[in-house]
C-alpha cells in the first residue's frame, strides 16, 4: 500500500499579512538609523553594499503592490513549494534592478515610507485568492505573501550580518513562516521518510529515500535553530561549516543533507 500523500501546509492569511507588515516595519526602523558609513559597508551578497541591500528589501515588498496593479492571469503556474526553486533564474535581473533602485532613491526612509503605504493600501481589500503575475510565475496572493516573509527574514539576517550591533528583531510569525516553507521545500526536493529534520519550535519534516520511520526515536535526525536552517537553505552557510561550528546536530547514516542544500541560491 503506498504511503499517504502529505498534506500541503496551510498559513493563516491574516497572520501572514500582519507578519509581513511588522517585519517590514522592523527593517525600516533599523535602516532609518544607519549612518552613511554603515550604508557603505559591504554585505555577504556579492558586490552589494548595505544601501543596495536595504533598497532591495523595498523592492521585494513593493512587488506585491506592483503585481496587484497588473492584469490578473488566467491560471496559477506556481504552488508555494515551487517558488523556492524558481528564484535562481531571476538573480541577474534582480541585481541590476537593485542597483538602479538604490541610485534613484538616496532617501531610503522616504522609499520605505512610500512602499509601506502602498502595500497597506493594496492589501486592504485584496482577496488571498487573487492571482498575481509574478516574475517567477503566476501564483495566488496568499502564497506570494508567504514568499515575502522569506525575503524579509533572509534579508534581515543579511543586514544584521553586515552591520555590527544592528540586531533587527524578527517578527515571530514571519520567522515561523520562513522556516516552515524552507523545511517543506526540503521535503519536496528530497521526498521520503528516512530522516527527520527538526527546526524547533517551528518545523519538523521527514525527507530522504530509505526505510521510513514510523514510531519511537528516528534513526536519522537533524536538528538546528531557525536562523541556521535558513542560512543553510539559502546558501549563506555551508553544511560542513555548520557541523564544525556545532550549529547543527546530525545523527544516523542518512543524516547528511549536504547533497540537497542550498535550496535557494
Amino acid at each position: 500500500m503506498p504511503p499517504a500523500k502529505k498534506r500541503t501546509r496551510s498559513y493563516d492569511p491574516a497572520k501572514i499579512r500582519a507578519a509581513l507588515l511588522a517585519q517590514f516595519g522592523n527593517v525600516r526602523t533599523a535602516v532609518r538609523a544607519l549612518t552613511p558609513e554603515q550604508l557603505a559597508l559591504p554585505t555577504r551578497l556579492g558586490a552589494w553594499t548595505v544601501r543596495e541591500l536595504a533598497a532591495h528589501v523595498t523592492m521585494a515588498v513593493e512587488s506585491v503592490s506592483r503585481n496587484l496593479d497588473r492584469e490578473e492571469p488566467a491560471k496559477a503556474e506556481l504552488t508555494l513549494l515551487d517558488w523556492p526553486f524558481a528564484t535562481a533564474a531571476r538573480a541577474v535581473g534582480i541585481a541590476d534592478d537593485t542597483r538602479q533602485l538604490a541610485e534613484a532613491h538616496p532617501d531610503l526612509d522616504a522609499l520605505y515610507a512610500g512602499t509601506g503605504e502602498s502595500l497597506t493600501e493594496k492589501l486592504a481589500d485584496a482577496p488571498g485568492t487573487r492571482l498575481l503575475a509574478t516574475r517567477t510565475g503566476a501564483m495566488t496572493l496568499a502564497d506570494y505573501l508567504v514568499t515575502r516573509t522569506v525575503e524579509l527574514v533572509v534579508h534581515t539576517d543579511d543586514l544584521n550580518a553586515a552591520v555590527p550591533g544592528l540586531d533587527i528583531p524578527y517578527d515571530r510569525q514571519a520567522l515561523a513562516a520562513c522556516t516552515r516553507l524552507l523545511a517543506d521545500a526540503l521535503a519536496a526536493k528530497a521526498p521520503g521518510g528516512s530522516t527527520e529534520v527538526r527546526v524547533p519550535p517551528y518545523a519538523v519534516v521527514q525527507c530522504g529515500e530509505g526505510p521510513r520511520h514510523t514510531r519511537g526515536t528516528p534513526p536519522n535526525v537533524v536538528e538546528t535553530d531557525p536562523l541556521t536552517w535558513i542560512r543553510l537553505a539559502t546558501g549563506r552557510l555551508e553544511w560542513a561549516q555548520a557541523l564544525q561550528d556545532a550549529k547543527v546536530s546530525a545523527s544516523g547514516e542518512r543524516a547528511d543533507l549536504s547533497a540537497h542544500l542550498p535550496l535557494m541560491a
